[in-house]
C-alpha cells in the first residue's frame, strides 16, 4: 500500500500518433501503458465495421500496429497494458491479441471486460419509453450501437485474475487509468476520495499530450511538438500524484498546461459523474514540484450514481462539407456570392425534381474570423476559404450539390481555386441519444483464459446536486482609483472541449490575485452575449477555487456536436481561444506592475 505507480498514457483518441508507445515504453520506466481509443462518434464508426465483418468491431491497429512493434519490449520490462480498443467486439480484440503473443512466442495473458453493449436489448429499452436525458425526444429505431459507460472495477478485476493485457468495450475514458490503481492499492468501492483522485489521475493523461505541452495557452513556450513527450502519472496510495514525460522528450509539464486539462470537458466540477465515484474537483490542488512534474492532490469524492449512463449511435441522413479557395480584392463578399449562388441553384435541382429541399445549412468564410461573428476584426481580406456544408436525407442530392459546387470553379467567382484531387463526399450523419438505465440491469464480465467471472459493482445512490455545498464566491474586485482594460489572456490561461451539443470553456488565474477582476468581468451573462451568435442555450458558471479558476457550459452551442454538426468547429476547441480576447477591466497599477498589455 506504500508504493506508488507509474502509468503512461500511450493514446488520447483512436489515431493519435504511432511515436507514443515506443517512446513511453522506452524512456517510461512504467508499470502500466494504458490506451484511449473510445468516442461517441468511435463506437458508430466499429459498428459498421463489425456489420461487415463480424470478426471486426475493435481498433485493429491497436493489435496490428501497436502492439505488434512493442509487444516484445512490454513484455520483458513487465509492463500490464489496458486499453478500450475492444469498441463493440472486445472478445475479438482479445482474441486476436492472444493469436498475436503466441506468434510472438510470448507468455502473457489476456482479459477482456464485456457486458457495456446493449444493442440486443435496443427493442426492449424503446418499448419502456425511455426518453433521450437532454432533449426528451423517443428512442430512434434503426440503431447502430449501445453502449453503457462501465468504470474501473471491472478492470481492476481482470488484473486480479492475473492478465497482463486487458481489453473493455465502452468505458469512461479514466477507468483504464482507475482499473490500475484499484488493483495495485487495494482501494474499496466505498473509498471515494482515493477513486476521485485515480479518477482525475486517468482524466489528465486520458488525452495523450494535451497535458504535456499540446494544446497550452502559451503554446509560444512549447518546444519539441515533433517529438512530444507523452504523460506519465505516477500514483500514490493516497489517490494524490505527479505528471511528467520521458526525458529528452519535447513538450513541457507545467502548472498552467496541467490546471487546463483538469477542467477539459467537464461540466459541474462538484459534481462530476463517473460509473464508480462523483467526483469533486474544485478544491484540487495543482502545484510545480520540479523540471517537468506537477503534482496533483486533494481530489475529493461522494459515492457513484445508481445509474450507469448508456449512449447510442442513430443515422439521421447524410451532410456534406466542403471547401473553396478564393483569392483577390474583396475575396469575402465572392465567397459569400458563391455561397449564396450554390445553394439557390441547389434549390432549383430540387424543386425541378420533386425531392425535399437541404434539410440545413451552414456557410463560414475562414479567414474573416466569421466564427466570431460580431466580434470578427479582419476587414476586406485578399484570401479566403469558403467553407459550405449541407444535409439531406438522400447522399445522391448531396453528391450533385458537389458537381453543382465544383461548377463554380468556371462559372462564378474570380480567384476560385483550391488543391485538386481532394474531393468531397457525402458521409453519415450520426446522432447521439444517451439515457440512464439503472445500475442493477447491467452486469460486468471479466473473461481471462477459459474463465468468467460475474463483477459486484456498487449499487450507488441518486444524486441531489442542490445538496451540494458550494465554494464561497471571492471578494469584489477593487479596482481602485484608475483602471484600464486588458486582454483575458493577460490574466489566464483557458481551454475548450465538447459533451454532446454543449461545450465546456475553463478558465484558469495565472495568479490568485486575477480572479476577482476574471471572475467579476465574466458573469454568465456576459460569456453569454459574447457567444451569442451561435448560443442556443444558456450558460453555467462554477468555481474552481482550489486552481483559481471558472468552468463556463455552454448549453446548445455547437450545431449537434460532433459528426452531426456542420460547423467548422464542431467541438468548441476553439472556444476558449476566442474568449481569451474578452476584455477584463483591472487597477491601472496592476497592470503597470505586471506590465499587462492594454486595449488601445
Amino acid at each position: 500500500m506504500g508504493k506508488s505507480i507509474r502509468i503512461g498514457g500511450a493514446s488520447g483518441f483512436w489515431g493519435d500518433s504511432m511515436l507514443a508507445a515506443p517512446q513511453l515504453v522506452a524512456g517510461g520506466k512504467l508499470d502500466y501503458l494504458v490506451f484511449d481509443y473510445l468516442a461517441e462518434i468511435t463506437m458508430s464508426i466499429l459498428a459498421r465495421a463489425r456489420a461487415m465483418n463480424p470478426e471486426h468491431g475493435y481498433a485493429l491497429d491497436f493489435v496490428t500496429t501497436t502492439m505488434r512493434q512493442s509487444l516484445p519490449e512490454i513484455a520483458k520490462q513487465g509492463i500490464k497494458v489496458i486499453s478500450n480498443a475492444g469498441g463493440v467486439n472486445p472478445q475479438g480484440c482479445a482474441k486476436a491479441l492472444e493469436e498475436l503473443i503466441k506468434e510472438l512466442g510470448l507468455d502473457l495473458k489476456v482479459g477482456c471486460v464485456t457486458g457495456d453493449d446493449l444493442i440486443e436489448r435496443a427493442d426492449e429499452l424503446r418499448g419502456r419509453n425511455i426518453k433521450e436525458m437532454f432533449t426528451g425526444t423517443d428512442m430512434p429505431g434503426d440503431l447502430m450501437s449501445m453502449n453503457a459507460y462501465l468504470g474501473g472495477f471491472p478492470v481492476a478485476a481482470a488484473l486480479d485474475k492475473g492478465a497482463d493485457i486487458v481489453v473493455t468495450g465502452r468505458c469512461v475514458d479514466s477507468a483504464v487509468t482507475l482499473g490500475a490503481c484499484i488493483h495495485a492499492f487495494g482501494w474499496k468501492p466505498d473509498d471515494y476520495d482515493l477513486l476521485s483522485g485515480g479518477s482525475l489521475a486517468g482524466h489528465i493523461i486520458e488525452c495523450g499530450a494535451q497535458c504535456t505541452g499540446g494544446l497550452y495557452t502559451d503554446w509560444a513556450e512549447t518546444q519539441g511538438w515533433e517529438n512530444v513527450g507523452y504523460p506519465i502519472a505516477e500514483v500514490e496510495a493516497d489517490g494524490s500524484f505527479t505528471v511528467s514525460k520521458p526525458e529528452g522528450t519535447g513538450g513541457q509539464v507545467v502548472v498552467g498546461n496541467v490546471r487546463e486539462q483538469l477542467v477539459y470537458e467537464i461540466g459541474d466540477p462538484q459534481a462530476y459523474i463517473l460509473p464508480d465515484v462523483v467526483c469533486d474537483f474544485s478544491r484540487a490542488n495543482v502545484e510545480q514540484e520540479g523540471v517537468d512534474v506537477v503534482r496533483v492532490s486533494n481530489a475529493l469524492g461522494r459515492p457513484p450514481t445508481d445509474t450507469y449512463k448508456v449512449c447510442a449511435t442513430y443515422r439521421d441522413g447524410y451532410r456534406l462539407g466542403l471547401y473553396l479557395t478564393i483569392g483577390g480584392i474583396d475575396a469575402d463578399k465572392k465567397a459569400r456570392k458563391t455561397a449564396d449562388a450554390i445553394i439557390a441553384r441547389m434549390s432549383r435541382v430540387l424543386e425541378a425534381r420533386g425531392l425535399p429541399a437541404l434539410t440545413e445549412t451552414s456557410v463560414e468564410i475562414v479567414g474573416t474570423e466569421s466564427s466570431y461573428g460580431p466580434h470578427a476584426r479582419i476587414k476586406s481580406p485578399r484570401e479566403v476559404m469558403l467553407k459550405l456544408a449541407a444535409k439531406h436525407p438522400l447522399a445522391e442530392v448531396l453528391a450533385a450539390m458537389l458537381r453543382e459546387a465544383t461548377s463554380s470553379a468556371t462559372s462564378m467567382s474570380p480567384g476560385t481555386t483550391g488543391m485538386g484531387g481532394n474531393r468531397a463526399k457525402p458521409s453519415p450523419v450520426v446522432r447521439l441519444f444517451s439515457f440512464l438505465l439503472p445500475k442493477s440491469e447491467v452486469g460486468a464480465q471479466v473473461h481471462v483464459g477459459a474463465k468468467t467471472i460475474d463483477v459486484e459493482v456498487a449499487s450507488g445512490t441518486p444524486l441531489d446536486v442542490s445538496a451540494i455545498e458550494r465554494p464561497l464566491a471571492p471578494a469584489e474586485a477593487d479596482l481602485g482609483a484608475k483602471s484600464v482594460e486588458v486582454p483575458l489572456v493577460a490574466l489566464a490561461w483557458g481551454r475548450s472541449g465538447d459533451k454532446g451539443n454543449n461545450a465546456n470553456i475553463g478558465i484558469l488565474a495565472r495568479k490568485a490575485e486575477y480572479l476577482p477582476y476574471i471572475r467579476s468581468a465574466l458573469s454568465e451573462a456576459a460569456v453569454g452575449a459574447y457567444f451569442g451568435h451561435i448560443l442556443e442555450g444558456g450558460v453555467d458558471r462554477f468555481d474552481l477555487p482550489g486552481i483559481d479558476g471558472l468552468n463556463f457550459l455552454l448549453h446548445d452551442i455547437l450545431g449537434g456536436g460532433g459528426i452531426a454538426s456542420l460547423r467548422n468547429d464542431p467541438q468548441g476547441k476553439a472556444y476558449a481561444q476566442m474568449l481569451l480576447d474578452h476584455p477584463v477591466r483591472v487597477p491601472a497599477e496592476l497592470a503597470a506592475r505586471d506590465h499587462l498589455e492594454t486595449f488601445a
